[in-house]
């Protein structure tokens, strides 16, 4: 397809492709402007409803017009084919940009409020989205978001939906969590489903609502809030178990903002917030005040207005008493000092009986090095517990020297029995190509807090 030309867009590239499409770079020749066109598969063009899904999803965003929602420019056909253009975005999909780690709040609650926006243009034209999910929420360069795939779209009547979608529960062993879709039918994902959607129920409004708030804990958290290896553990969460209170799992998510996440994930849609625009207002309360907190802890908000001189005497008592307060406290702190720390209790995070070294955390996880079999592996377990994931990442011995400020590399080293030094390598996280830190090797390193220096010893001196 590269180079030729369908209508009047000439086909760039390629950039990506799935079961229900394949979307290409192309230029339109006539406005001189980019798009994306989207292709139904060839194996697909001849299936009825696989057309029709591919019809109404372009029926449904053509008819929003909302700055958050992908805009469709036209449906066409060629050479029996049949292809949507639509705007073109630079960025990437907001599942790529939490990749298993927390947004920050201030982000979240900007991307947030932009896509209960446009769930509530879309409910307000009779329209449920019923696939809401990272992989079908874009992220732009400027980190807008926008609405994508209204593939499992349909019009409401009445404020229901005229077709629901049953879910069979066969096993998805194997599958990351984030990809299961029900065996046997392509609509909807299963870890994003809600409630009334898994068990085939009548739709409405409230199903997007749900979805959005797997989406918000996940945005929150960098996980999902219903996890399991095969679709019915998935499925049992979502009907029965309530999930790990995200502030578990980041501690700096605002008390707010769980609350709005916890009534978004009501298992009951009459308790749940009933309309996408009662969820923006409350994110856009809590972003307000957020905001508040931050100017006024930057110093950028309003000036104080002057005191006056009668006023000032006041000021020197009361700042004179609290000057004694504090010389109170101190005398009594030095007499009786505080007792040392105790542990109180701890937590079980593993149960697997693997031996572990080499531990470092970013406060929601935890990464370490772990005997598996004949082999040492990366390995990787949220600080809530669950089950250990494997880094990608091949090591004779593997030793955990330090995490990056961001939480975005690990430092480590290979260990070489016969070597007093060894070689560093730099692991991407959550996964990616490992990478030779030049030609530095030693016994023991670390990062500064810009990452732009590094210092480690080797022999019996330090070097930076």
């Amino acid at each position: 397809m590269i180079g030729q030309t369908v209508s009047h867009y000439r086909i760039l590239e390629k950039l990506g492709g799935g079961g229900m499409g394949v979307v290409y770079k192309a230029e339109d020749t006539q406005l001189g402007r980019f798009v994306a066109l989207k292709f139904l598969p060839q194996e697909l063009a001849q299936d009825a409803s696989a057309l029709e899904r591919f019809r109404r999803e372009a029926r449904a965003a053509s008819a929003l017009n909302h700055p958050n929602i992908c805009t469709i420019y036209e449906i066409g056909r060629h050479e029996n084919q049949s292809f949507i253009a639509m705007e073109f975005l630079e960025g990437n999909t907001l599942k790529h940009r939490i990749a298993f780690r927390p947004l920050e709040t201030g982000l979240l609650l900007s991307m947030a409020i932009e896509i209960a926006d446009a769930l509530e243009a879309a409910h307000s034209k009779g329209i449920v989205h019923r696939d809401i999910k990272p992989a079908n929420i874009f992220v732009s360069n400027r980190s807008h978001a926008k609405i994508l795939d209204f593939g499992l779209a349909k019009v409401a009547e009445k404020g229901h939906v005229l077709e629901t979608v049953g879910a069979s529960v066969g096993a998805t062993v194997g599958v990351n969590p984030e990809h299961l879709t029900s065996p046997g039918s392509a609509l909807g994902t299963v870890a994003y489903m809600s409630p009334e959607q898994a068990l085939g129920e009548e739709l409405d409004v409230r199903t997007d609502v749900f979805s959005f708030g797997v989406v918000l804990y996940e945005m929150a958290t960098g996980l999902l809030p219903f996890r399991g290896d095969t679709s019915g553990l998935i499925f049992d969460g979502i009907l029965n178990r309530p999930p790990t209170l995200p502030v578990r799992l980041n501690p700096e998510v605002p008390a707010e903002l769980e609350r709005i996440i916890s009534k978004s994930l009501e298992k009951d849609r009459d308790i749940r917030y009933q309309h996408a625009s009662d969820l923006r207002a409350d994110l856009k309360r809590l972003k307000r005040e957020t905001d508040t907190v931050k100017a006024a802890a930057t110093g950028t908000g309003a000036i104080a207005p002057a005191v006056p001189v009668r006023s000032r005497s006041r000021f020197w008592i009361a700042g004179s008493m609290m000057l004694l307060l504090i010389l109170t406290f101190a005398i009594v702190w030095l007499r009786y000092p505080v007792p040392p720390p105790r542990v109180v209790g701890s937590t079980q995070i593993t149960r697997d009986g693997l031996p572990k070294f080499g531990l470092v955390t970013d406060g929601s996880r935890i990464y370490f090095g772990e005997v598996y079999g004949d082999r040492q592996v990366l390995a990787q377990v949220s600080t809530a517990g669950g089950e250990t994931g494997i880094i990608p990442a091949t090591f004779t011995n593997i030793q955990i020297d330090d995490i990056s400020a961001d939480h975005s590399e690990l430092l480590v080293r290979d260990q070489v029995a016969t070597e007093q030094e060894n070689p560093y390598w730099i692991v991407p996280l959550p996964t990616g190509t490992r990478r030779r830190l030049g030609d530095v090797a030693g016994h023991s390193a670390a990062w500064s807090p810009d990452r732009q220096q590094l210092v480690y010893a080797s022999g019996f001196d330090l070097y930076i």
